[in-house]
């Protein structure tokens, strides 16, 4: 008996060492490459992402609405109901270290031959709790620590795609209101242009041809501004679906009227909107951590290795302890009138000895599963280097073309007006002066559109380090 009992604590001690490691918490070791951003990239500094997005977007108007987005949008208050119901699951994780009790009243009615009808009744307390000494409980409980933190940052990637969605659309708003001004104001010039064409064809100095290509040209500039309006409309009933609300006109300010992201470049819509002083970029690897697509992936790597823990647990024995407390009046064999007390205590252990395969397929399923998400982890700040690559990339070439645009319409402009007087004085043709016109409209446009594409960059750029989650 005595050899018996010191097998069995043997047997208990090794067991209780053999588990110790399931109850390890979970620690990143997953490596990235140390040029996330690329060998032209210079890191350091303080990250643009640390702003929060009501001061790196100023525009009030602006602000209104993705206070309106964040408020109203569908997808985002799904997410929060995600959130929601990963905290009710974390919850229900967290009481399973608790008993379970249940009041089960049970009565019957019974009659054999003769016999009078015998009445039985029980009015029992059902009690049961696993004994969590194998780390069960705890690994499930903190894989489901991890699924909530999914949940959160997926709640904070809709909110930031939703902040750069709306500032974009915004943008695009004032861009296009900018474009209608410039094909408004050369539906003016065109207009008069024809109809001093029209005034040299009646007076035997122009051509007919001369007067139909000219209006063909100012034809054309209807068009666009019809094809603008249009825009105007699809963008507007855009922002309207993201803001949760039926189609209508969006409120916005002029383009330039006030400043992307640092008071500094206030009033100045050209190239310093642009430039790095004032973007003050703080390209930083660790400042990535702050990005919720990497914390999502780094939380899923988390969430596996609980799991994998888990179905390492499941290979110990399962201990739990049940009994029932209660009053009854059926003692097996007899049936005794007052009722009395009932106490029964049930201690079982299970030992998993044959389940076809299922506990080491499930424990393999996990590793694999834990092995894939170490590698998409990687893969997630390459990306997100990359996507930072990118957006440094487009800030700069808007910076540089914006210099070039800005001088192309300072020379266009000197170009339409001298060749207009030069055809006023019979000196060049309605051609040289189409040409003019036309190569004009396109650089006005062009610019107007490349600040667009650059104020775009820079939300890309803060969205990308990281900005837009609080």
């Amino acid at each position: 008996m005595k050899r018996i009992s010191y097998i069995l604590a043997v047997a208990a001690v090794s067991l209780a060492f053999t588990s110790c490691g399931l109850y390890n918490k979970y620690e990143q070791k997953s490596e990235v490459p140390s040029t996330v951003f690329g060998t032209d990239v210079i890191e350091g500094g303080t990250s643009l992402a640390k702003m929060s997005w009501r001061e790196f977007f100023t525009d009030p108007i602006l602000q209104r609405l993705i206070e309106q987005v964040l408020a109203n949008n569908t997808d985002l208050n799904s997410a929060r109901i995600a959130v929601e119901k990963s905290l009710a699951s974390l919850e229900m994780a967290k009481l399973a270290y608790l008993p379970s009790l249940y009041l089960s009243p049970q009565g019957s009615l019974s009659k054999f031959g003769d016999y009078p009808l015998s009445k039985t009744y029980n009015l029992p307390l059902q009690l049961s709790m696993d004994v969590d000494m194998f780390g069960n409980i705890t690994n499930k409980k903190r894989a489901a620590q991890a699924v909530a933190l999914q949940a959160q940052m997926g709640e904070e990637a809709v909110r930031s795609n939703l902040i750069s969605a709306v500032a974009q659309q915004y943008y695009m708003l004032q861009v296009l209101d900018r474009q209608l001004e410039i094909l408004t104001q050369t539906d003016s010039l065109w207009k008069a242009s024809l109809e001093t064409q029209k005034s040299l064809y009646e007076n035997g100095k122009s051509y007919s041809t001369a007067v139909n290509q000219m209006e063909s040209s100012y034809l054309s500039v209807k068009t666009q501004i019809v094809d603008t309006r249009r825009s105007m409309r699809s963008v507007e009933n855009a922002l309207c679906k993201l803001l949760a609300i039926t189609p209508q006109h969006i409120e916005r300010k002029q383009w330039g009227s006030s400043a992307l992201h640092h008071p500094e470049a206030q009033g100045d819509t050209g190239q310093r909107m642009f430039d790095e002083q004032f973007l003050k970029i703080g390209v930083s690897a660790t400042m990535l951590e702050q990005r919720p697509d990497i914390r999502m992936a780094n939380h899923a790597m988390e969430e596996a290795f609980y799991n994998t823990q888990a179905a390492r647990a499941a290979f110990f024995p399962g201990i739990t302890l049940s009994g029932t407390l209660g009053w009854t009046n059926n003692g097996g064999s007899i049936v005794v009138n007052p009722g009395k007390l009932l106490l029964n205590l049930v201690g079982q252990l299970t030992q998993p000895i044959f389940a076809r395969g299922k506990l080491k397929g499930n424990l393999k399923i996990n590793q694999l599963t834990e092995e894939d998400l170490k590698r998409k982890y990687v893969q997630t700040v390459i990306n997100a280097g990359n996507e930072v690559n990118e957006a440094l990339a487009d800030c700069a070439a808007s910076r540089e073309k914006h210099a070039y645009y800005h001088k192309q319409v300072q020379v266009l402009n000197e170009a339409f007006i001298g060749t207009h007087e030069l055809m006023d004085n019979g000196k060049a043709s309605y051609l040289e002066v189409l040409t003019a016109q036309e190569s004009l409209l396109s650089a006005q446009l062009s610019e107007a559109m490349n600040m667009y594409n650059g104020a775009k960059a820079v939300i890309a750029l803060y969205i990308a380090l990281g900005g837009g989650v609080k």
